[in-house]
């Protein structure tokens, strides 16, 4: 859970120093919750280290209509276009953040599977041409291909090609092999159907590590970024249209835990990994139009913007106990879900 207790820290800075830049008195700037175990004041703000590790939070003067005493200090003193980037700044580190795990990863090199062939299926095209176990893919059609993705990706995009040139070498000597292409249909990353080319290969399990130079991993790390965005926005689109289960999909601070488990016994890189994405996410999460949500702050902005004044004190209450309860109903969903997943089968034979 300490990552994501960094996550929710890295975010919470984010509006602690757009806060402090603009003028906002912070009261308190927390790691942790519960009970506090240290505790300093300094510049107006209490800083603590709490009990328990999951996350932490930032306290502004006047954050709310209750204790709003109209100084010019307080978060409410300041335009919604302020108040706005108060808001935006902390999603936005997120965001930072997973770029900066990405580009660490491309930099620092990362694990990745070569194209030698591990294993043959029974009715594709490859068994039959004569492709062997051990023989190493190095051209599809003339072109290179270094990596197991990039060889998957290529065949699969062969899809429509009755058959594909593959350069193989086997026993330090290269040969050339023309391999039958089968269409198949198959879910993708989405629960999308689409047609892919197959040969019917498996991969050895021999594993390289891949570096980059310093300026093509900031660009790799870009698209990787940009990717993953366009990526969740689409799943998220689909889960809104009913076209991708959320049961699936959602995942809650046990699956987090769990996932986060794996990843520390694979080692750095994949903790790095996780890292990254849960913080994406996290940004995205945090920018969708929900009230509490900080998406949903912001477009109280904009309607505050819009009409000149603020809400009132009662649409506040009634806003936040909505958003409060879509937010403690999406976790006891997510819990619920990540449950069955880790223990389903040990729950079925307790309950029966």
């Amino acid at each position: 859970m300490l990552i994501l207790g960094l996550l929710i820290i890295v975010h919470e800075f984010g509006h602690f120093i757009v806060a402090k830049k603009l003028g906002v008195k912070v009261e308190k700037f927390s790691f942790g919750f519960g009970k506090r175990i240290l505790s300093k004041k300094k510049d107006g703000t209490e800083y603590s280290i709490s009990l328990i590790p999951l996350g932490g939070y930032v306290k502004l003067a006047g954050d709310s209509l209750e204790e709003f005493k109209n100084n010019p200090d307080e978060y409410l003193s300041k335009k919604p276009f302020e108040r706005c980037q108060i808001i935006f700044f902390g999603p936005l580190l997120n965001y930072v953040l997973g770029f900066l795990c990405f580009w660490l990863i491309f930099f620092v090199g990362y694990p990745t599977l070569t194209t030698k062939v591990g294993g043959l299926v029974d009715g594709f095209g490859a068994k039959s041409a004569g492709i062997q176990i051990g023989d190493k893919i190095i051209a599809i059609d003339g072109k290179k291909v270094d990596f197991w993705e990039d060889l998957q990706m290529a065949i699969q995009d062969k899809k429509a090609a009755a058959k594909v040139a593959l350069s193989v070498l086997r026993d330090n000597k290269e040969y050339t092999i023309d391999v039958r292409i089968k269409e198949k249909r198959l879910d993708d990353a989405l629960g999308q159907k689409r047609s892919v080319g197959l040969i019917g290969i498996t991969p050895n399990g021999e594993i390289i590590k891949v570096k980059h130079g310093l300026l093509e991993s900031f660009i790799l790390s870009i698209t990787k970024t940009l990717d993953l965005t366009i990526l969740t926005y689409k799943a998220l689109w689909r889960m809104i249209t009913g076209k991708l289960s959320m049961r699936e999909s959602i995942t809650g601070p046990l699956g987090i835990f769990y996932i986060t488990s794996k990843a520390a016994s694979i080692g750095m890189i994949a903790i790095l990994h996780l890292v990254a994405v849960l913080s994406v996410s996290l940004c995205i999460f945090n920018l969708l139009p929900l009230p509490v949500l900080d998406g949903g702050h912001i477009v109280l902005l904009v309607i505050e913007k819009i009409r000149g004044r603020q809400l009132g004190m009662k649409a506040e209450r009634i806003i936040t106990q909505i958003g409060f309860t879509l937010i403690v109903s999406l976790a006891v969903f997510a819990t619920y879900n990540d449950l069955l997943r880790i223990f389903g089968d040990k729950l079925t034979k307790f309950i029966k």
